[in-house]
């Protein structure tokens, strides 16, 4: 049966979208927004943690931020512009026929999170297509709006969210992937087990400066902003 829901917010693997607008999510949650979570894979190439590991701190992750987590088993590192896999996030597009995408900001170190924002780009656009996939038996949808995130990194925003009542929700969300975060003693080197979540706490307060609040999280748009209050007041 179709749904509908306020917000679905992809991410190449568990943890992307905690990383990159957690603490958004957790305040729209609390708001009573109906918000999905969609991880493209599995993250089975992962240096440390398992497949399983991974996929139950996901679930308790989503679970402190208060939304849905559903994962595809499309590849990792193989997040390929292919027809199918466009296919695939088109269909999740139209189950939950939501009012706001987010990706991935193309501009990241890790291939898989451009290519995610690729792959989402293209399932949104042919999504509303009405003859598109027709023999799916799914009607078209038409999101309103796509917004991108960062994950690794930092970029100019052409918007922000006041995130400074959730933000220990986001960090607590974030430590749940202890396999990913914490130093310890059979941890593989990475990026992400030296100080990471801390790199991101010091990016959005930074964000949260430059409006005059404690926290904020950055997005990007393809295209411009349409402010319906106006910007005197009054």
């Amino acid at each position: 049966m179709e749904k509908k829901i306020d917000i679905l917010a992809f991410g190449a693997h568990a943890d992307d979208v905690e990383i990159g607008m957690g603490a958004t999510l957790a305040k729209f949650a609390k708001l009573g927004k109906k918000i999905v979570i969609c991880d493209l894979t599995k993250a089975e190439l992962s240096s440390n943690g398992t497949v399983e590991l991974r996929q139950q701190e996901a679930k308790n992750a989503a679970k402190i931020l208060g939304v849905k987590r559903i994962s595809l088993d499309l590849p990792d590192r193989g997040l390929q512009l292919k027809e199918e896999y466009i296919q695939e996030i088109t269909s999740i597009i139209r189950k939950y026929r939501p009012s706001l995408v987010f990706a991935p900001y193309r501009e990241d170190r890790h291939p898989d999170h451009g290519n995610c924002a690729q792959l989402v780009e293209e399932a949104v656009f042919s999504a509303g297509i009405r003859k598109y996939m027709e023999e799916s038996g799914q009607t078209a949808h038409k999101i309103a709006s796509l917004y991108f995130y960062m994950i690794n990194g930092f970029h100019k925003p052409d918007f922000v969210v006041d995130v400074t009542e959730t933000m220990d929700t986001k960090l607590e969300s974030l430590r749940t992937y202890a396999s990913q975060f914490q130093q310890t003693d059979t941890a593989i080197e990475t990026p992400l087990v030296n100080g990471y979540i801390e790199t991101v706490e010091a990016r959005e307060r930074l964000f949260g400066k430059e409006v005059g609040v404690t926290y904020a999280e950055g997005f990007l748009s393809k295209k411009p902003l349409l402010l319906s209050q106006d910007l005197i007041g009054g």
